[in-house]
């Protein structure tokens, strides 16, 4: 049992939670939640090392998750100790580090009609993390974050996101090797922006199909709006020009479902 709250193994999991040089200078990462940690290790995550404050985990909807995991991994700490490393509200008493995969364009395996949700220079964990549960809830084929400006295992990607990082193909790269792979599969791009573009839901995605998202704030680079096929763009009707990217993903994505009849 862990009640110290000057632990060094405490600590260091409070440097990852709030350090990306951390998170990549040791190879791991923090998951808080039982759910996400069984989403995980069906991912097939190695897992380095959990800590379970007990009282409150004995609430978890997901007790099994324990019994896929080695004892002499598994730590007990108190609940004070669980308050210091929790990261979130109503957590279920569990924390775990792990190693982090590689995300390359060469490991990525698609379906003869690929849907695939790109985005470009994404900054804010939460959006990303959004965009995840999107993506997940769609079954698309992939995610490819490009020029990326956050970390993939930022706690709030995990968090935001309910463990969809675990459960798609994610990738990072550039602008340029995202592009040149899409045109190697023949995977037409339809670039959402704002001005002289087509209504989204006049274009059809039934083919094989990629959108790209650019950022809140400066948009799509001309370097995307240059090479797609299509501009597309959702319709405002009221004052404010532009929706959270994680909420214009959504509509287009399941515009996209919808003609494809999921």
């Amino acid at each position: 049992m862990i009640t110290s709250l000057q632990n060094s193994t405490i600590k260091n999991i409070v440097k990852l939670y709030k350090s990306s040089r951390e998170r990549r200078e040791q190879q791991l990462f923090v998951i808080e939640g039982a759910r996400e940690l069984s989403l995980a290790l069906q991912s097939n995550y190695i897992i380095s090392s959990v800590y379970v404050c007990r009282d409150m985990f004995s609430k978890s909807k997901y007790l099994d998750v324990l019994n896929s995991l080695s004892e002499n991994i598994i730590f007990d700490i108190s609940p004070s100790v669980f308050e210091k490393i929790a990261y979130r509200e109503n957590s279920d008493g569990i924390v775990a580090l792990a190693k982090p995969k590689q995300h390359g364009l060469d490991d990525l395996k698609i379906s003869a009609n690929p849907f695939i949700i790109i985005l470009e220079s994404v900054e804010k964990p939460g959006n990303l993390g959004a965009v995840l549960r999107t993506a997940d809830a769609a079954a698309v084929d992939a995610v490819i974050i490009c020029d990326n400006q956050t970390d993939l295992y930022n706690p709030n990607v995990i968090r935001s996101g309910v463990g969809g990082l675990f459960t798609l193909q994610t990738t990072i790269c550039s602008s340029q090797e995202a592009l040149e792979w899409l045109n190697t599969n023949n995977i037409n791009v339809y670039a959402a922006e704002l001005n002289g573009a087509k209504p989204y839901h006049t274009v059809d995605y039934t083919t094989p199909s990629a959108i790209v998202m650019g950022t809140e704030a400066e948009g799509l680079t001309s370097y995307w709006i240059n090479n797609a096929k299509e501009r597309i763009k959702i319709p405002m009707r009221g004052m404010i020009d532009s929706l959270n990217v994680s909420v214009s993903t959504a509509v287009i994505t399941f515009e996209a479902m919808r003609q494809r009849g999921f």
